[in-house]
């Protein structure tokens, strides 16, 4: 349409010819337009555009982009109708050939027997296509996933697993399975193309044939595979070997024995285990076609075990194994030792053991039984029967009399059947008692014990007779006697302890505590030291000391108290009236201090009385020295004989006063030992000089010997040594009878020297030796001796401040020996001051 602005305007014959050429483009085809389009004179275009103003010019190119996009369009539109023509031709050719191929696919699959299901993703419904009368009778293809009904349950279980991880996770499987019918179907599943699928194909005929081979191949791989397994991870060496006698194969433990990393670089370098004499003994057996048996040694890991080898023929060689026996051989060697060390134990008790095995024949007795029933040990190794050796001992009369004897003995071997031990006495008819325990053993044989109770039942009658001795002879003493056991209450009481302390009997049955004992007692005895020991001695639980003490009660009396620990944790506590005796030592005490008192009032006076008679008795003899010299003038033979009696009885006077003096210095503690060394044998002769008067007087042989002879010397008071001498000679000479003989003997020993004199007097009666050191004891004993009695008394005196002893040995009618045993060391000073 053309917009005018004035009235109407006439057509313009250049517009009208583009209007015409307009229109012939409008209406034409594509083909006529180009037609137009070559035969139109190109003026008239220009010329047609040339009158044109802008809004014409603008409404013409959008009719020509119309126009221009309907003639593309239109291009586009044929040009597509071709291809898509030309496409559905060869869609329709692929059709035909899938629908072919479809086709063909399908008889492949129905040309043999099998049966496929497939799953699309995402979808539970199968497919299923085939023959399903190949594992189920059902008509129904969905019976072929019902496992169950034609599978057995572990296989169906399998296949379901199997199925089921398939559809999940893409895994595939194959397996053999057998139907309940006796079918094989090999099944096999996998995922393609997006789908799982499983298919189940009939294996029958040539082809069961060849999976049954493959499936019997298979079994055997793998039970080759689990014997390879069990045989590497045994403990002992195993090994095999080829035709030539090569190994083959070995375990871990061989390759352990032989000190290498694996078992492949054992067979590599064929290192034996055992010996070439125990190889080649094996190679032999092996060529003979028979298996090989021996216990050889084998060194490993630088020690020697024994090993039991057994060595079979095989069809690739041979193979064998060898057990490690070094620990059976240790143990058997051990139990070896230990069955013998107990026979040596048995053989070494006091009660007989018998073992019988199942079939009732004697396996061992001990030295014990064979002593006890008297039996021959060759009748005994030879393994009697239990019911020979009975019908034996009842023959020699050895077993208790029963009235019925094969009752009591089929009775006695009920223990072959029974469970548990049994114990029976048997009364012998020679007066012993046995205590016999039958024990059942294990492998069905019985073990005999048989114990000699005779004494101890015989010590069990004494024991009670003796408890009932025990307890009348407490109940009957006079002694309070009382026992508190551990827990400090009375267990044990007799009437005297009632009766002492008057305690109500009735209380005393309860078994009361010490406390309360000692609370009842109260009335008589008040509390005090003494009491208080007893309750802590009684009660105690670690220190339990006896103690002693004595008791003044209230009453007057006096009761000495004493308690005893006891084994069992209990405490004796015993309480005696002492009242009377008490009563006489308090006498006696007093009148022994006055005999005392007396015997020093004695002794002090023969001090005194020593010290002031030494003066004038020195001057008296004196002066008989001075008369008996020639030089003062001569006198007759009347007054010699008077004055040698004079000399005589001072100079025993003197000794005399001398001997006191030295026992009262002694007594005093003001004695003094003037120590050196002291030749024995000297001193002896010296000793003996001082009596040889009295020896030719009344005809005595003094015989004197040191042992060793050259016995030598020792240190000492030398004076003294003589004068203890002198005095035993003396004491000898004076008991000795007429012709009689002294003894002075000197012995020297390892830390002493021992002096005797021995005289052939009448001896010392028993119950005058305690008596016989002390002073002024003087008994003649039936002999012509007489003197003051401190002879002893000094020589006891001086041998005991030297550290030594004296012993007498002496019987009536037999003589007396009296030794002197000085020490080689003497005592110090300090020790003489202290004794």
């Amino acid at each position: 349409m053309i917009r005018s602005t004035g009235g109407v305007r006439s057509a313009d014959p250049r517009r009208g010819g583009w209007l015409a050429a307009l229109g012939t483009l409008w209406t034409t085809s594509e083909s006529s337009a180009a037609t137009i389009r070559d035969s139109m004179p190109v003026d008239l275009y220009l010329s047609a555009f040339a009158s044109l103003d802008s809004h014409e010019l603008a409404a013409l190119a959008l009719t020509l982009g119309v126009v221009l996009f309907a003639v593309v369009t239109s291009i586009m539109l044929v040009r597509m109708r071709q291809r898509a023509a030309a496409a559905d031709a060869e869609s329709r050719r692929d059709i035909d050939s899938l629908t072919a191929e479809v086709d063909r696919v399908n008889a492949l699959l129905l040309s043999e027997p099998q049966i496929v299901v497939a799953w699309a993703a995402g979808s539970d419904e199968p497919d299923i296509t085939g023959d399903v009368t190949i594992v189920t009778q059902a008509t129904m293809p969905q019976r072929v996933l019902a496992f169950g009904s034609w599978l057995p349950a572990d296989q169906a279980q399998l296949i379901e697993a199997s199925v089921a991880t398939l559809r999940e996770q893409g895994e595939g499987f194959a397996m053999t399975l057998t139907t309940l019918g006796g079918k094989s179907v090999e099944a096999e599943g996998r995922a393609i193309g997006g789908r799982a699928v499983m298919r189940l194909r009939d294996v029958s005929g040539l082809k069961g044939e060849l999976l049954a081979l493959t499936l019997r191949h298979d079994r055997l791989v793998g039970d080759m595979m689990a014997l390879r397994t069990l045989i590497d991870a045994l403990p002992f060496p195993v090994w095999a070997r080829d035709h030539e006698g090569r190994l083959d194969f070995v375990n871990a433990a061989y390759a352990g024995a032989v000190e290498t990393r694996d078992p492949t670089e054992a067979v590599e370098r064929n290192l034996e285990l055992l010996d070439k004499s125990a190889r080649d003994e094996a190679a032999r057996m092996r060529q003979d076609g028979s298996p090989y048996r021996g216990r050889v040694p084998a060194v490993i890991a630088g020690a020697r075990r024994m090993f039991d080898v057994v060595e079979v023929p095989t069809p690739a060689g041979s193979a064998a194994v060898g057990i490690d026996a070094t620990e059976i051989e240790t143990i058997r060697a051990e139990m070896t030792r230990m069955v013998e060390a107990h026979r040596r134990t048995l053989d070494q008790l006091a009660t007989g053991v018998a073992i019988f095995g199942a079939d009732h024949t004697l396996r061992f007795h001990n030295e014990a039984y064979r002593a006890l029933w008297d039996l021959d040990v060759s009748y005994l190794d030879h393994g009697p029967t239990d019911s020979a050796i009975l019908d034996r001992l009842r023959a020699a009369r050895k077993l208790p009399e029963q009235q019925d004897f094969r009752i009591w003995k089929s009775q006695l071997h009920e223990a072959y059947r029974n469970l548990e031990a049994r114990e029976e006495l048997w009364h012998l008819p020679d007066g012993r008692t046995l205590r016999v325990v039958t024990t059942p053993n294990t492998e069905g044989g019985v073990t005999y014990l048989f114990d000699d109770v005779t004494e101890r039942l015989d010590l069990e009658r004494r024991y009670d007779a003796l408890i009932r001795v025990q307890g009348e002879t407490l109940d009957n003493l006079a002694e309070a006697v009382a026992v508190f056991a551990s827990d400090g209450r009375l267990r044990l009481h007799n009437p005297a302890f009632q009766q002492m302390w008057k305690l109500p009997e009735e209380a005393l049955a309860e078994r009361p505590h010490i406390e309360a004992v000692i609370a009842w007692c109260a009335p008589l005895q008040a509390e005090d030291q003494t009491l208080r020991s007893l309750r802590t001695a009684v009660t105690s639980i670690g220190q339990r000391d006896a103690i002693k003490g004595r008791l003044e009660r209230r009453d007057g009396s006096v009761v000495d108290l004493a308690t005893l620990p006891l084994p069992d944790g209990a405490t004796l506590v015993t309480f005696q009236d002492v009242t009377d005796t008490v009563n006489v030592e308090r006498a006696l005490r007093e009148r022994n201090e006055a005999l005392e008192t007396a015997d020093q009032i004695k002794i002090d006076f023969l001090h005194h009385v020593s010290y002031e008679l030494r003066s004038p008795l020195t001057n008296i003899i004196g002066f008989a020295h001075f008369l008996g010299d020639p030089a003062t003038g001569p006198l007759t033979d009347r007054q010699s004989e008077y004055l040698g009696y004079i000399t005589v009885s001072t100079n025993a006077l003197l000794a005399l006063i001398n001997d006191i003096l030295d026992l009262a210095t002694i007594d005093a503690g003001a004695m003094t030992l003037n120590l050196g060394p002291v030749d024995i044998c000297k001193t002896m002769e010296g000793a003996a000089e001082g009596i040889r008067d009295r020896l030719v007087k009344d005809n005595i042989t003094l015989e004197i010997k040191a042992e060793p002879a050259d016995i030598g010397t020792f240190s000492a008071d030398e004076r003294r040594i003589r004068q203890v001498l002198f005095n035993l000679l003396s004491n000898a000479v004076g008991f000795s009878p007429k012709n009689g003989m002294v003894r002075l003997r000197a012995e020297r020993h390892d830390d002493s020297i021992a002096f005797s004199v021995t005289d052939e007097g009448p001896g010392i009666p028993p119950e005058m030796k305690d008596r016989i050191f002390d002073w002024f004891e003087s008994h003649p004993l039936g002999s012509q001796h007489r003197g003051a009695g401190l002879g002893l008394s000094i020589v006891r005196s001086f041998v005991q401040l030297h550290g030594g002893a004296v012993d007498i040995e002496s019987a009536v009618g037999q003589g007396t020996t009296v030794t002197c045993t000085f020490p080689i060391r003497p005592p110090t000073q300090q020790q003489i001051a202290a004794a």
